[in-house]
């Protein structure tokens, strides 16, 4: 059977959404909160979850843990497009604490992510179907086994056909030397790396996101592209040395957990139909829009 043009790898979890909160309450105390959502997330899960909501076909290749709250994660995904591993320990569980604003803090539980292993990827990988497609490894950083194989799965995918992205997250251990490396040796190697601006800043150590997008375009090689997510500024991009721009649109947010994963799913299936980069970020911005601002979330 031939795959269809988007593949999916990375992290899926559980997520429990809560807030708003204006400020960290003291130790010991207890504060009401409007809202809660237990909901499947996880930067792949949340990309997945959006391709399902815009019916663009993909293929969602991922793990849980045996326990309750995995089988629970896995029946919030389309069937048809899931392929589970079932790792024999517990399910990674994020709380993600909404800040009065949009900004938000994410507390994650070890669980099967730590277990995630390189070589259950990999055997499940397809060759990529003619035309353009697009694989997109996500959370790596949340991963050790594949963050450690990174190099080997990236070259593997691009055997079999696919052109790369990459968006792997907030390194837990923050921006040290060793994950600046690691993260360059990936820019290198990926067709496209999807970052935030506090990512580009992390990555660069520069406290200015305008000045962090320069030097990262500088440094990325001709044939690579670099797309940083800027909130409520939009999205920008650089390839072949050429700058491109999106700004989004006004819109009342109600939480902004998985927002550049939603960019990440219409983005590219915007590069799949054929889309000029500037047309593929507009397509970006406008559903990350609309799923932040909607509750339940809508996509499409």
């Amino acid at each position: 059977m031939t795959a269809p043009p988007l593949l999916v790898l990375g992290n899926a979890n559980v997520d429990l959404v809560m807030g708003e909160v204006d400020g960290w309450p003291a130790v010991g105390t207890e504060i009401v909160v409007e809202r809660s959502e237990l909901r499947a997330g996880g930067s792949a899960g949340n990309t997945a979850l959006a391709l399902s909501g815009l019916r663009e076909p993909h293929l969602f290749i991922a793990s849980t843990g045996s326990d309750a709250n995995g089988g629970w994660l896995r029946e919030r995904f389309d069937p048809a497009c899931c392929d589970w591993i079932v790792e024999t320990c517990a399910t990674t569980l994020t709380v993600g604490i909404v800040h009065r604003g949009g900004d938000r803090a994410f507390f994650t539980t070890p669980g099967h992510l730590q277990a995630a292993r390189l070589s259950d990827l990999a055997d499940r990988v397809p060759a990529a179907p003619p035309g353009r497609a697009y694989a997109i490894v996500s959370g790596s950083f949340l991963m050790p086994r594949i963050e450690a194989g990174m190099p080997r799965l990236l070259d593997l995918l691009r055997e079999k056909g696919w052109r790369t992205a990459i968006d792997p997250g907030w390194p837990p251990r923050g921006w040290t030397e060793p994950a600046r490396a690691l993260m360059r040796d990936w820019l290198a190697r990926a067709d496209i790396a999807l970052l935030n601006d506090e990512e580009a800043m992390g990555l660069t150590g520069l406290a200015d996101a305008g000045a962090a997008f320069e030097a990262l375009a500088d440094a990325l090689p001709a044939e690579r592209m670099l797309v940083v997510k800027q909130g409520v500024a939009g999205a920008r991009a650089v390839s072949g040395g050429e700058r491109h721009g999106v700004a989004a649109p006004k819109v009342e947010v109600v939480d902004t957990v998985g927002a550049g994963d939603t960019f990440n799913a219409a983005f590219l299936a915007a590069l799949v139909r054929g889309a000029s980069i500037a047309d593929a970020l507009r397509a970006g911005v406008e559903c990350a829009s609309r799923a932040i601002s909607t509750f339940p979330r809508r996509y499409a």
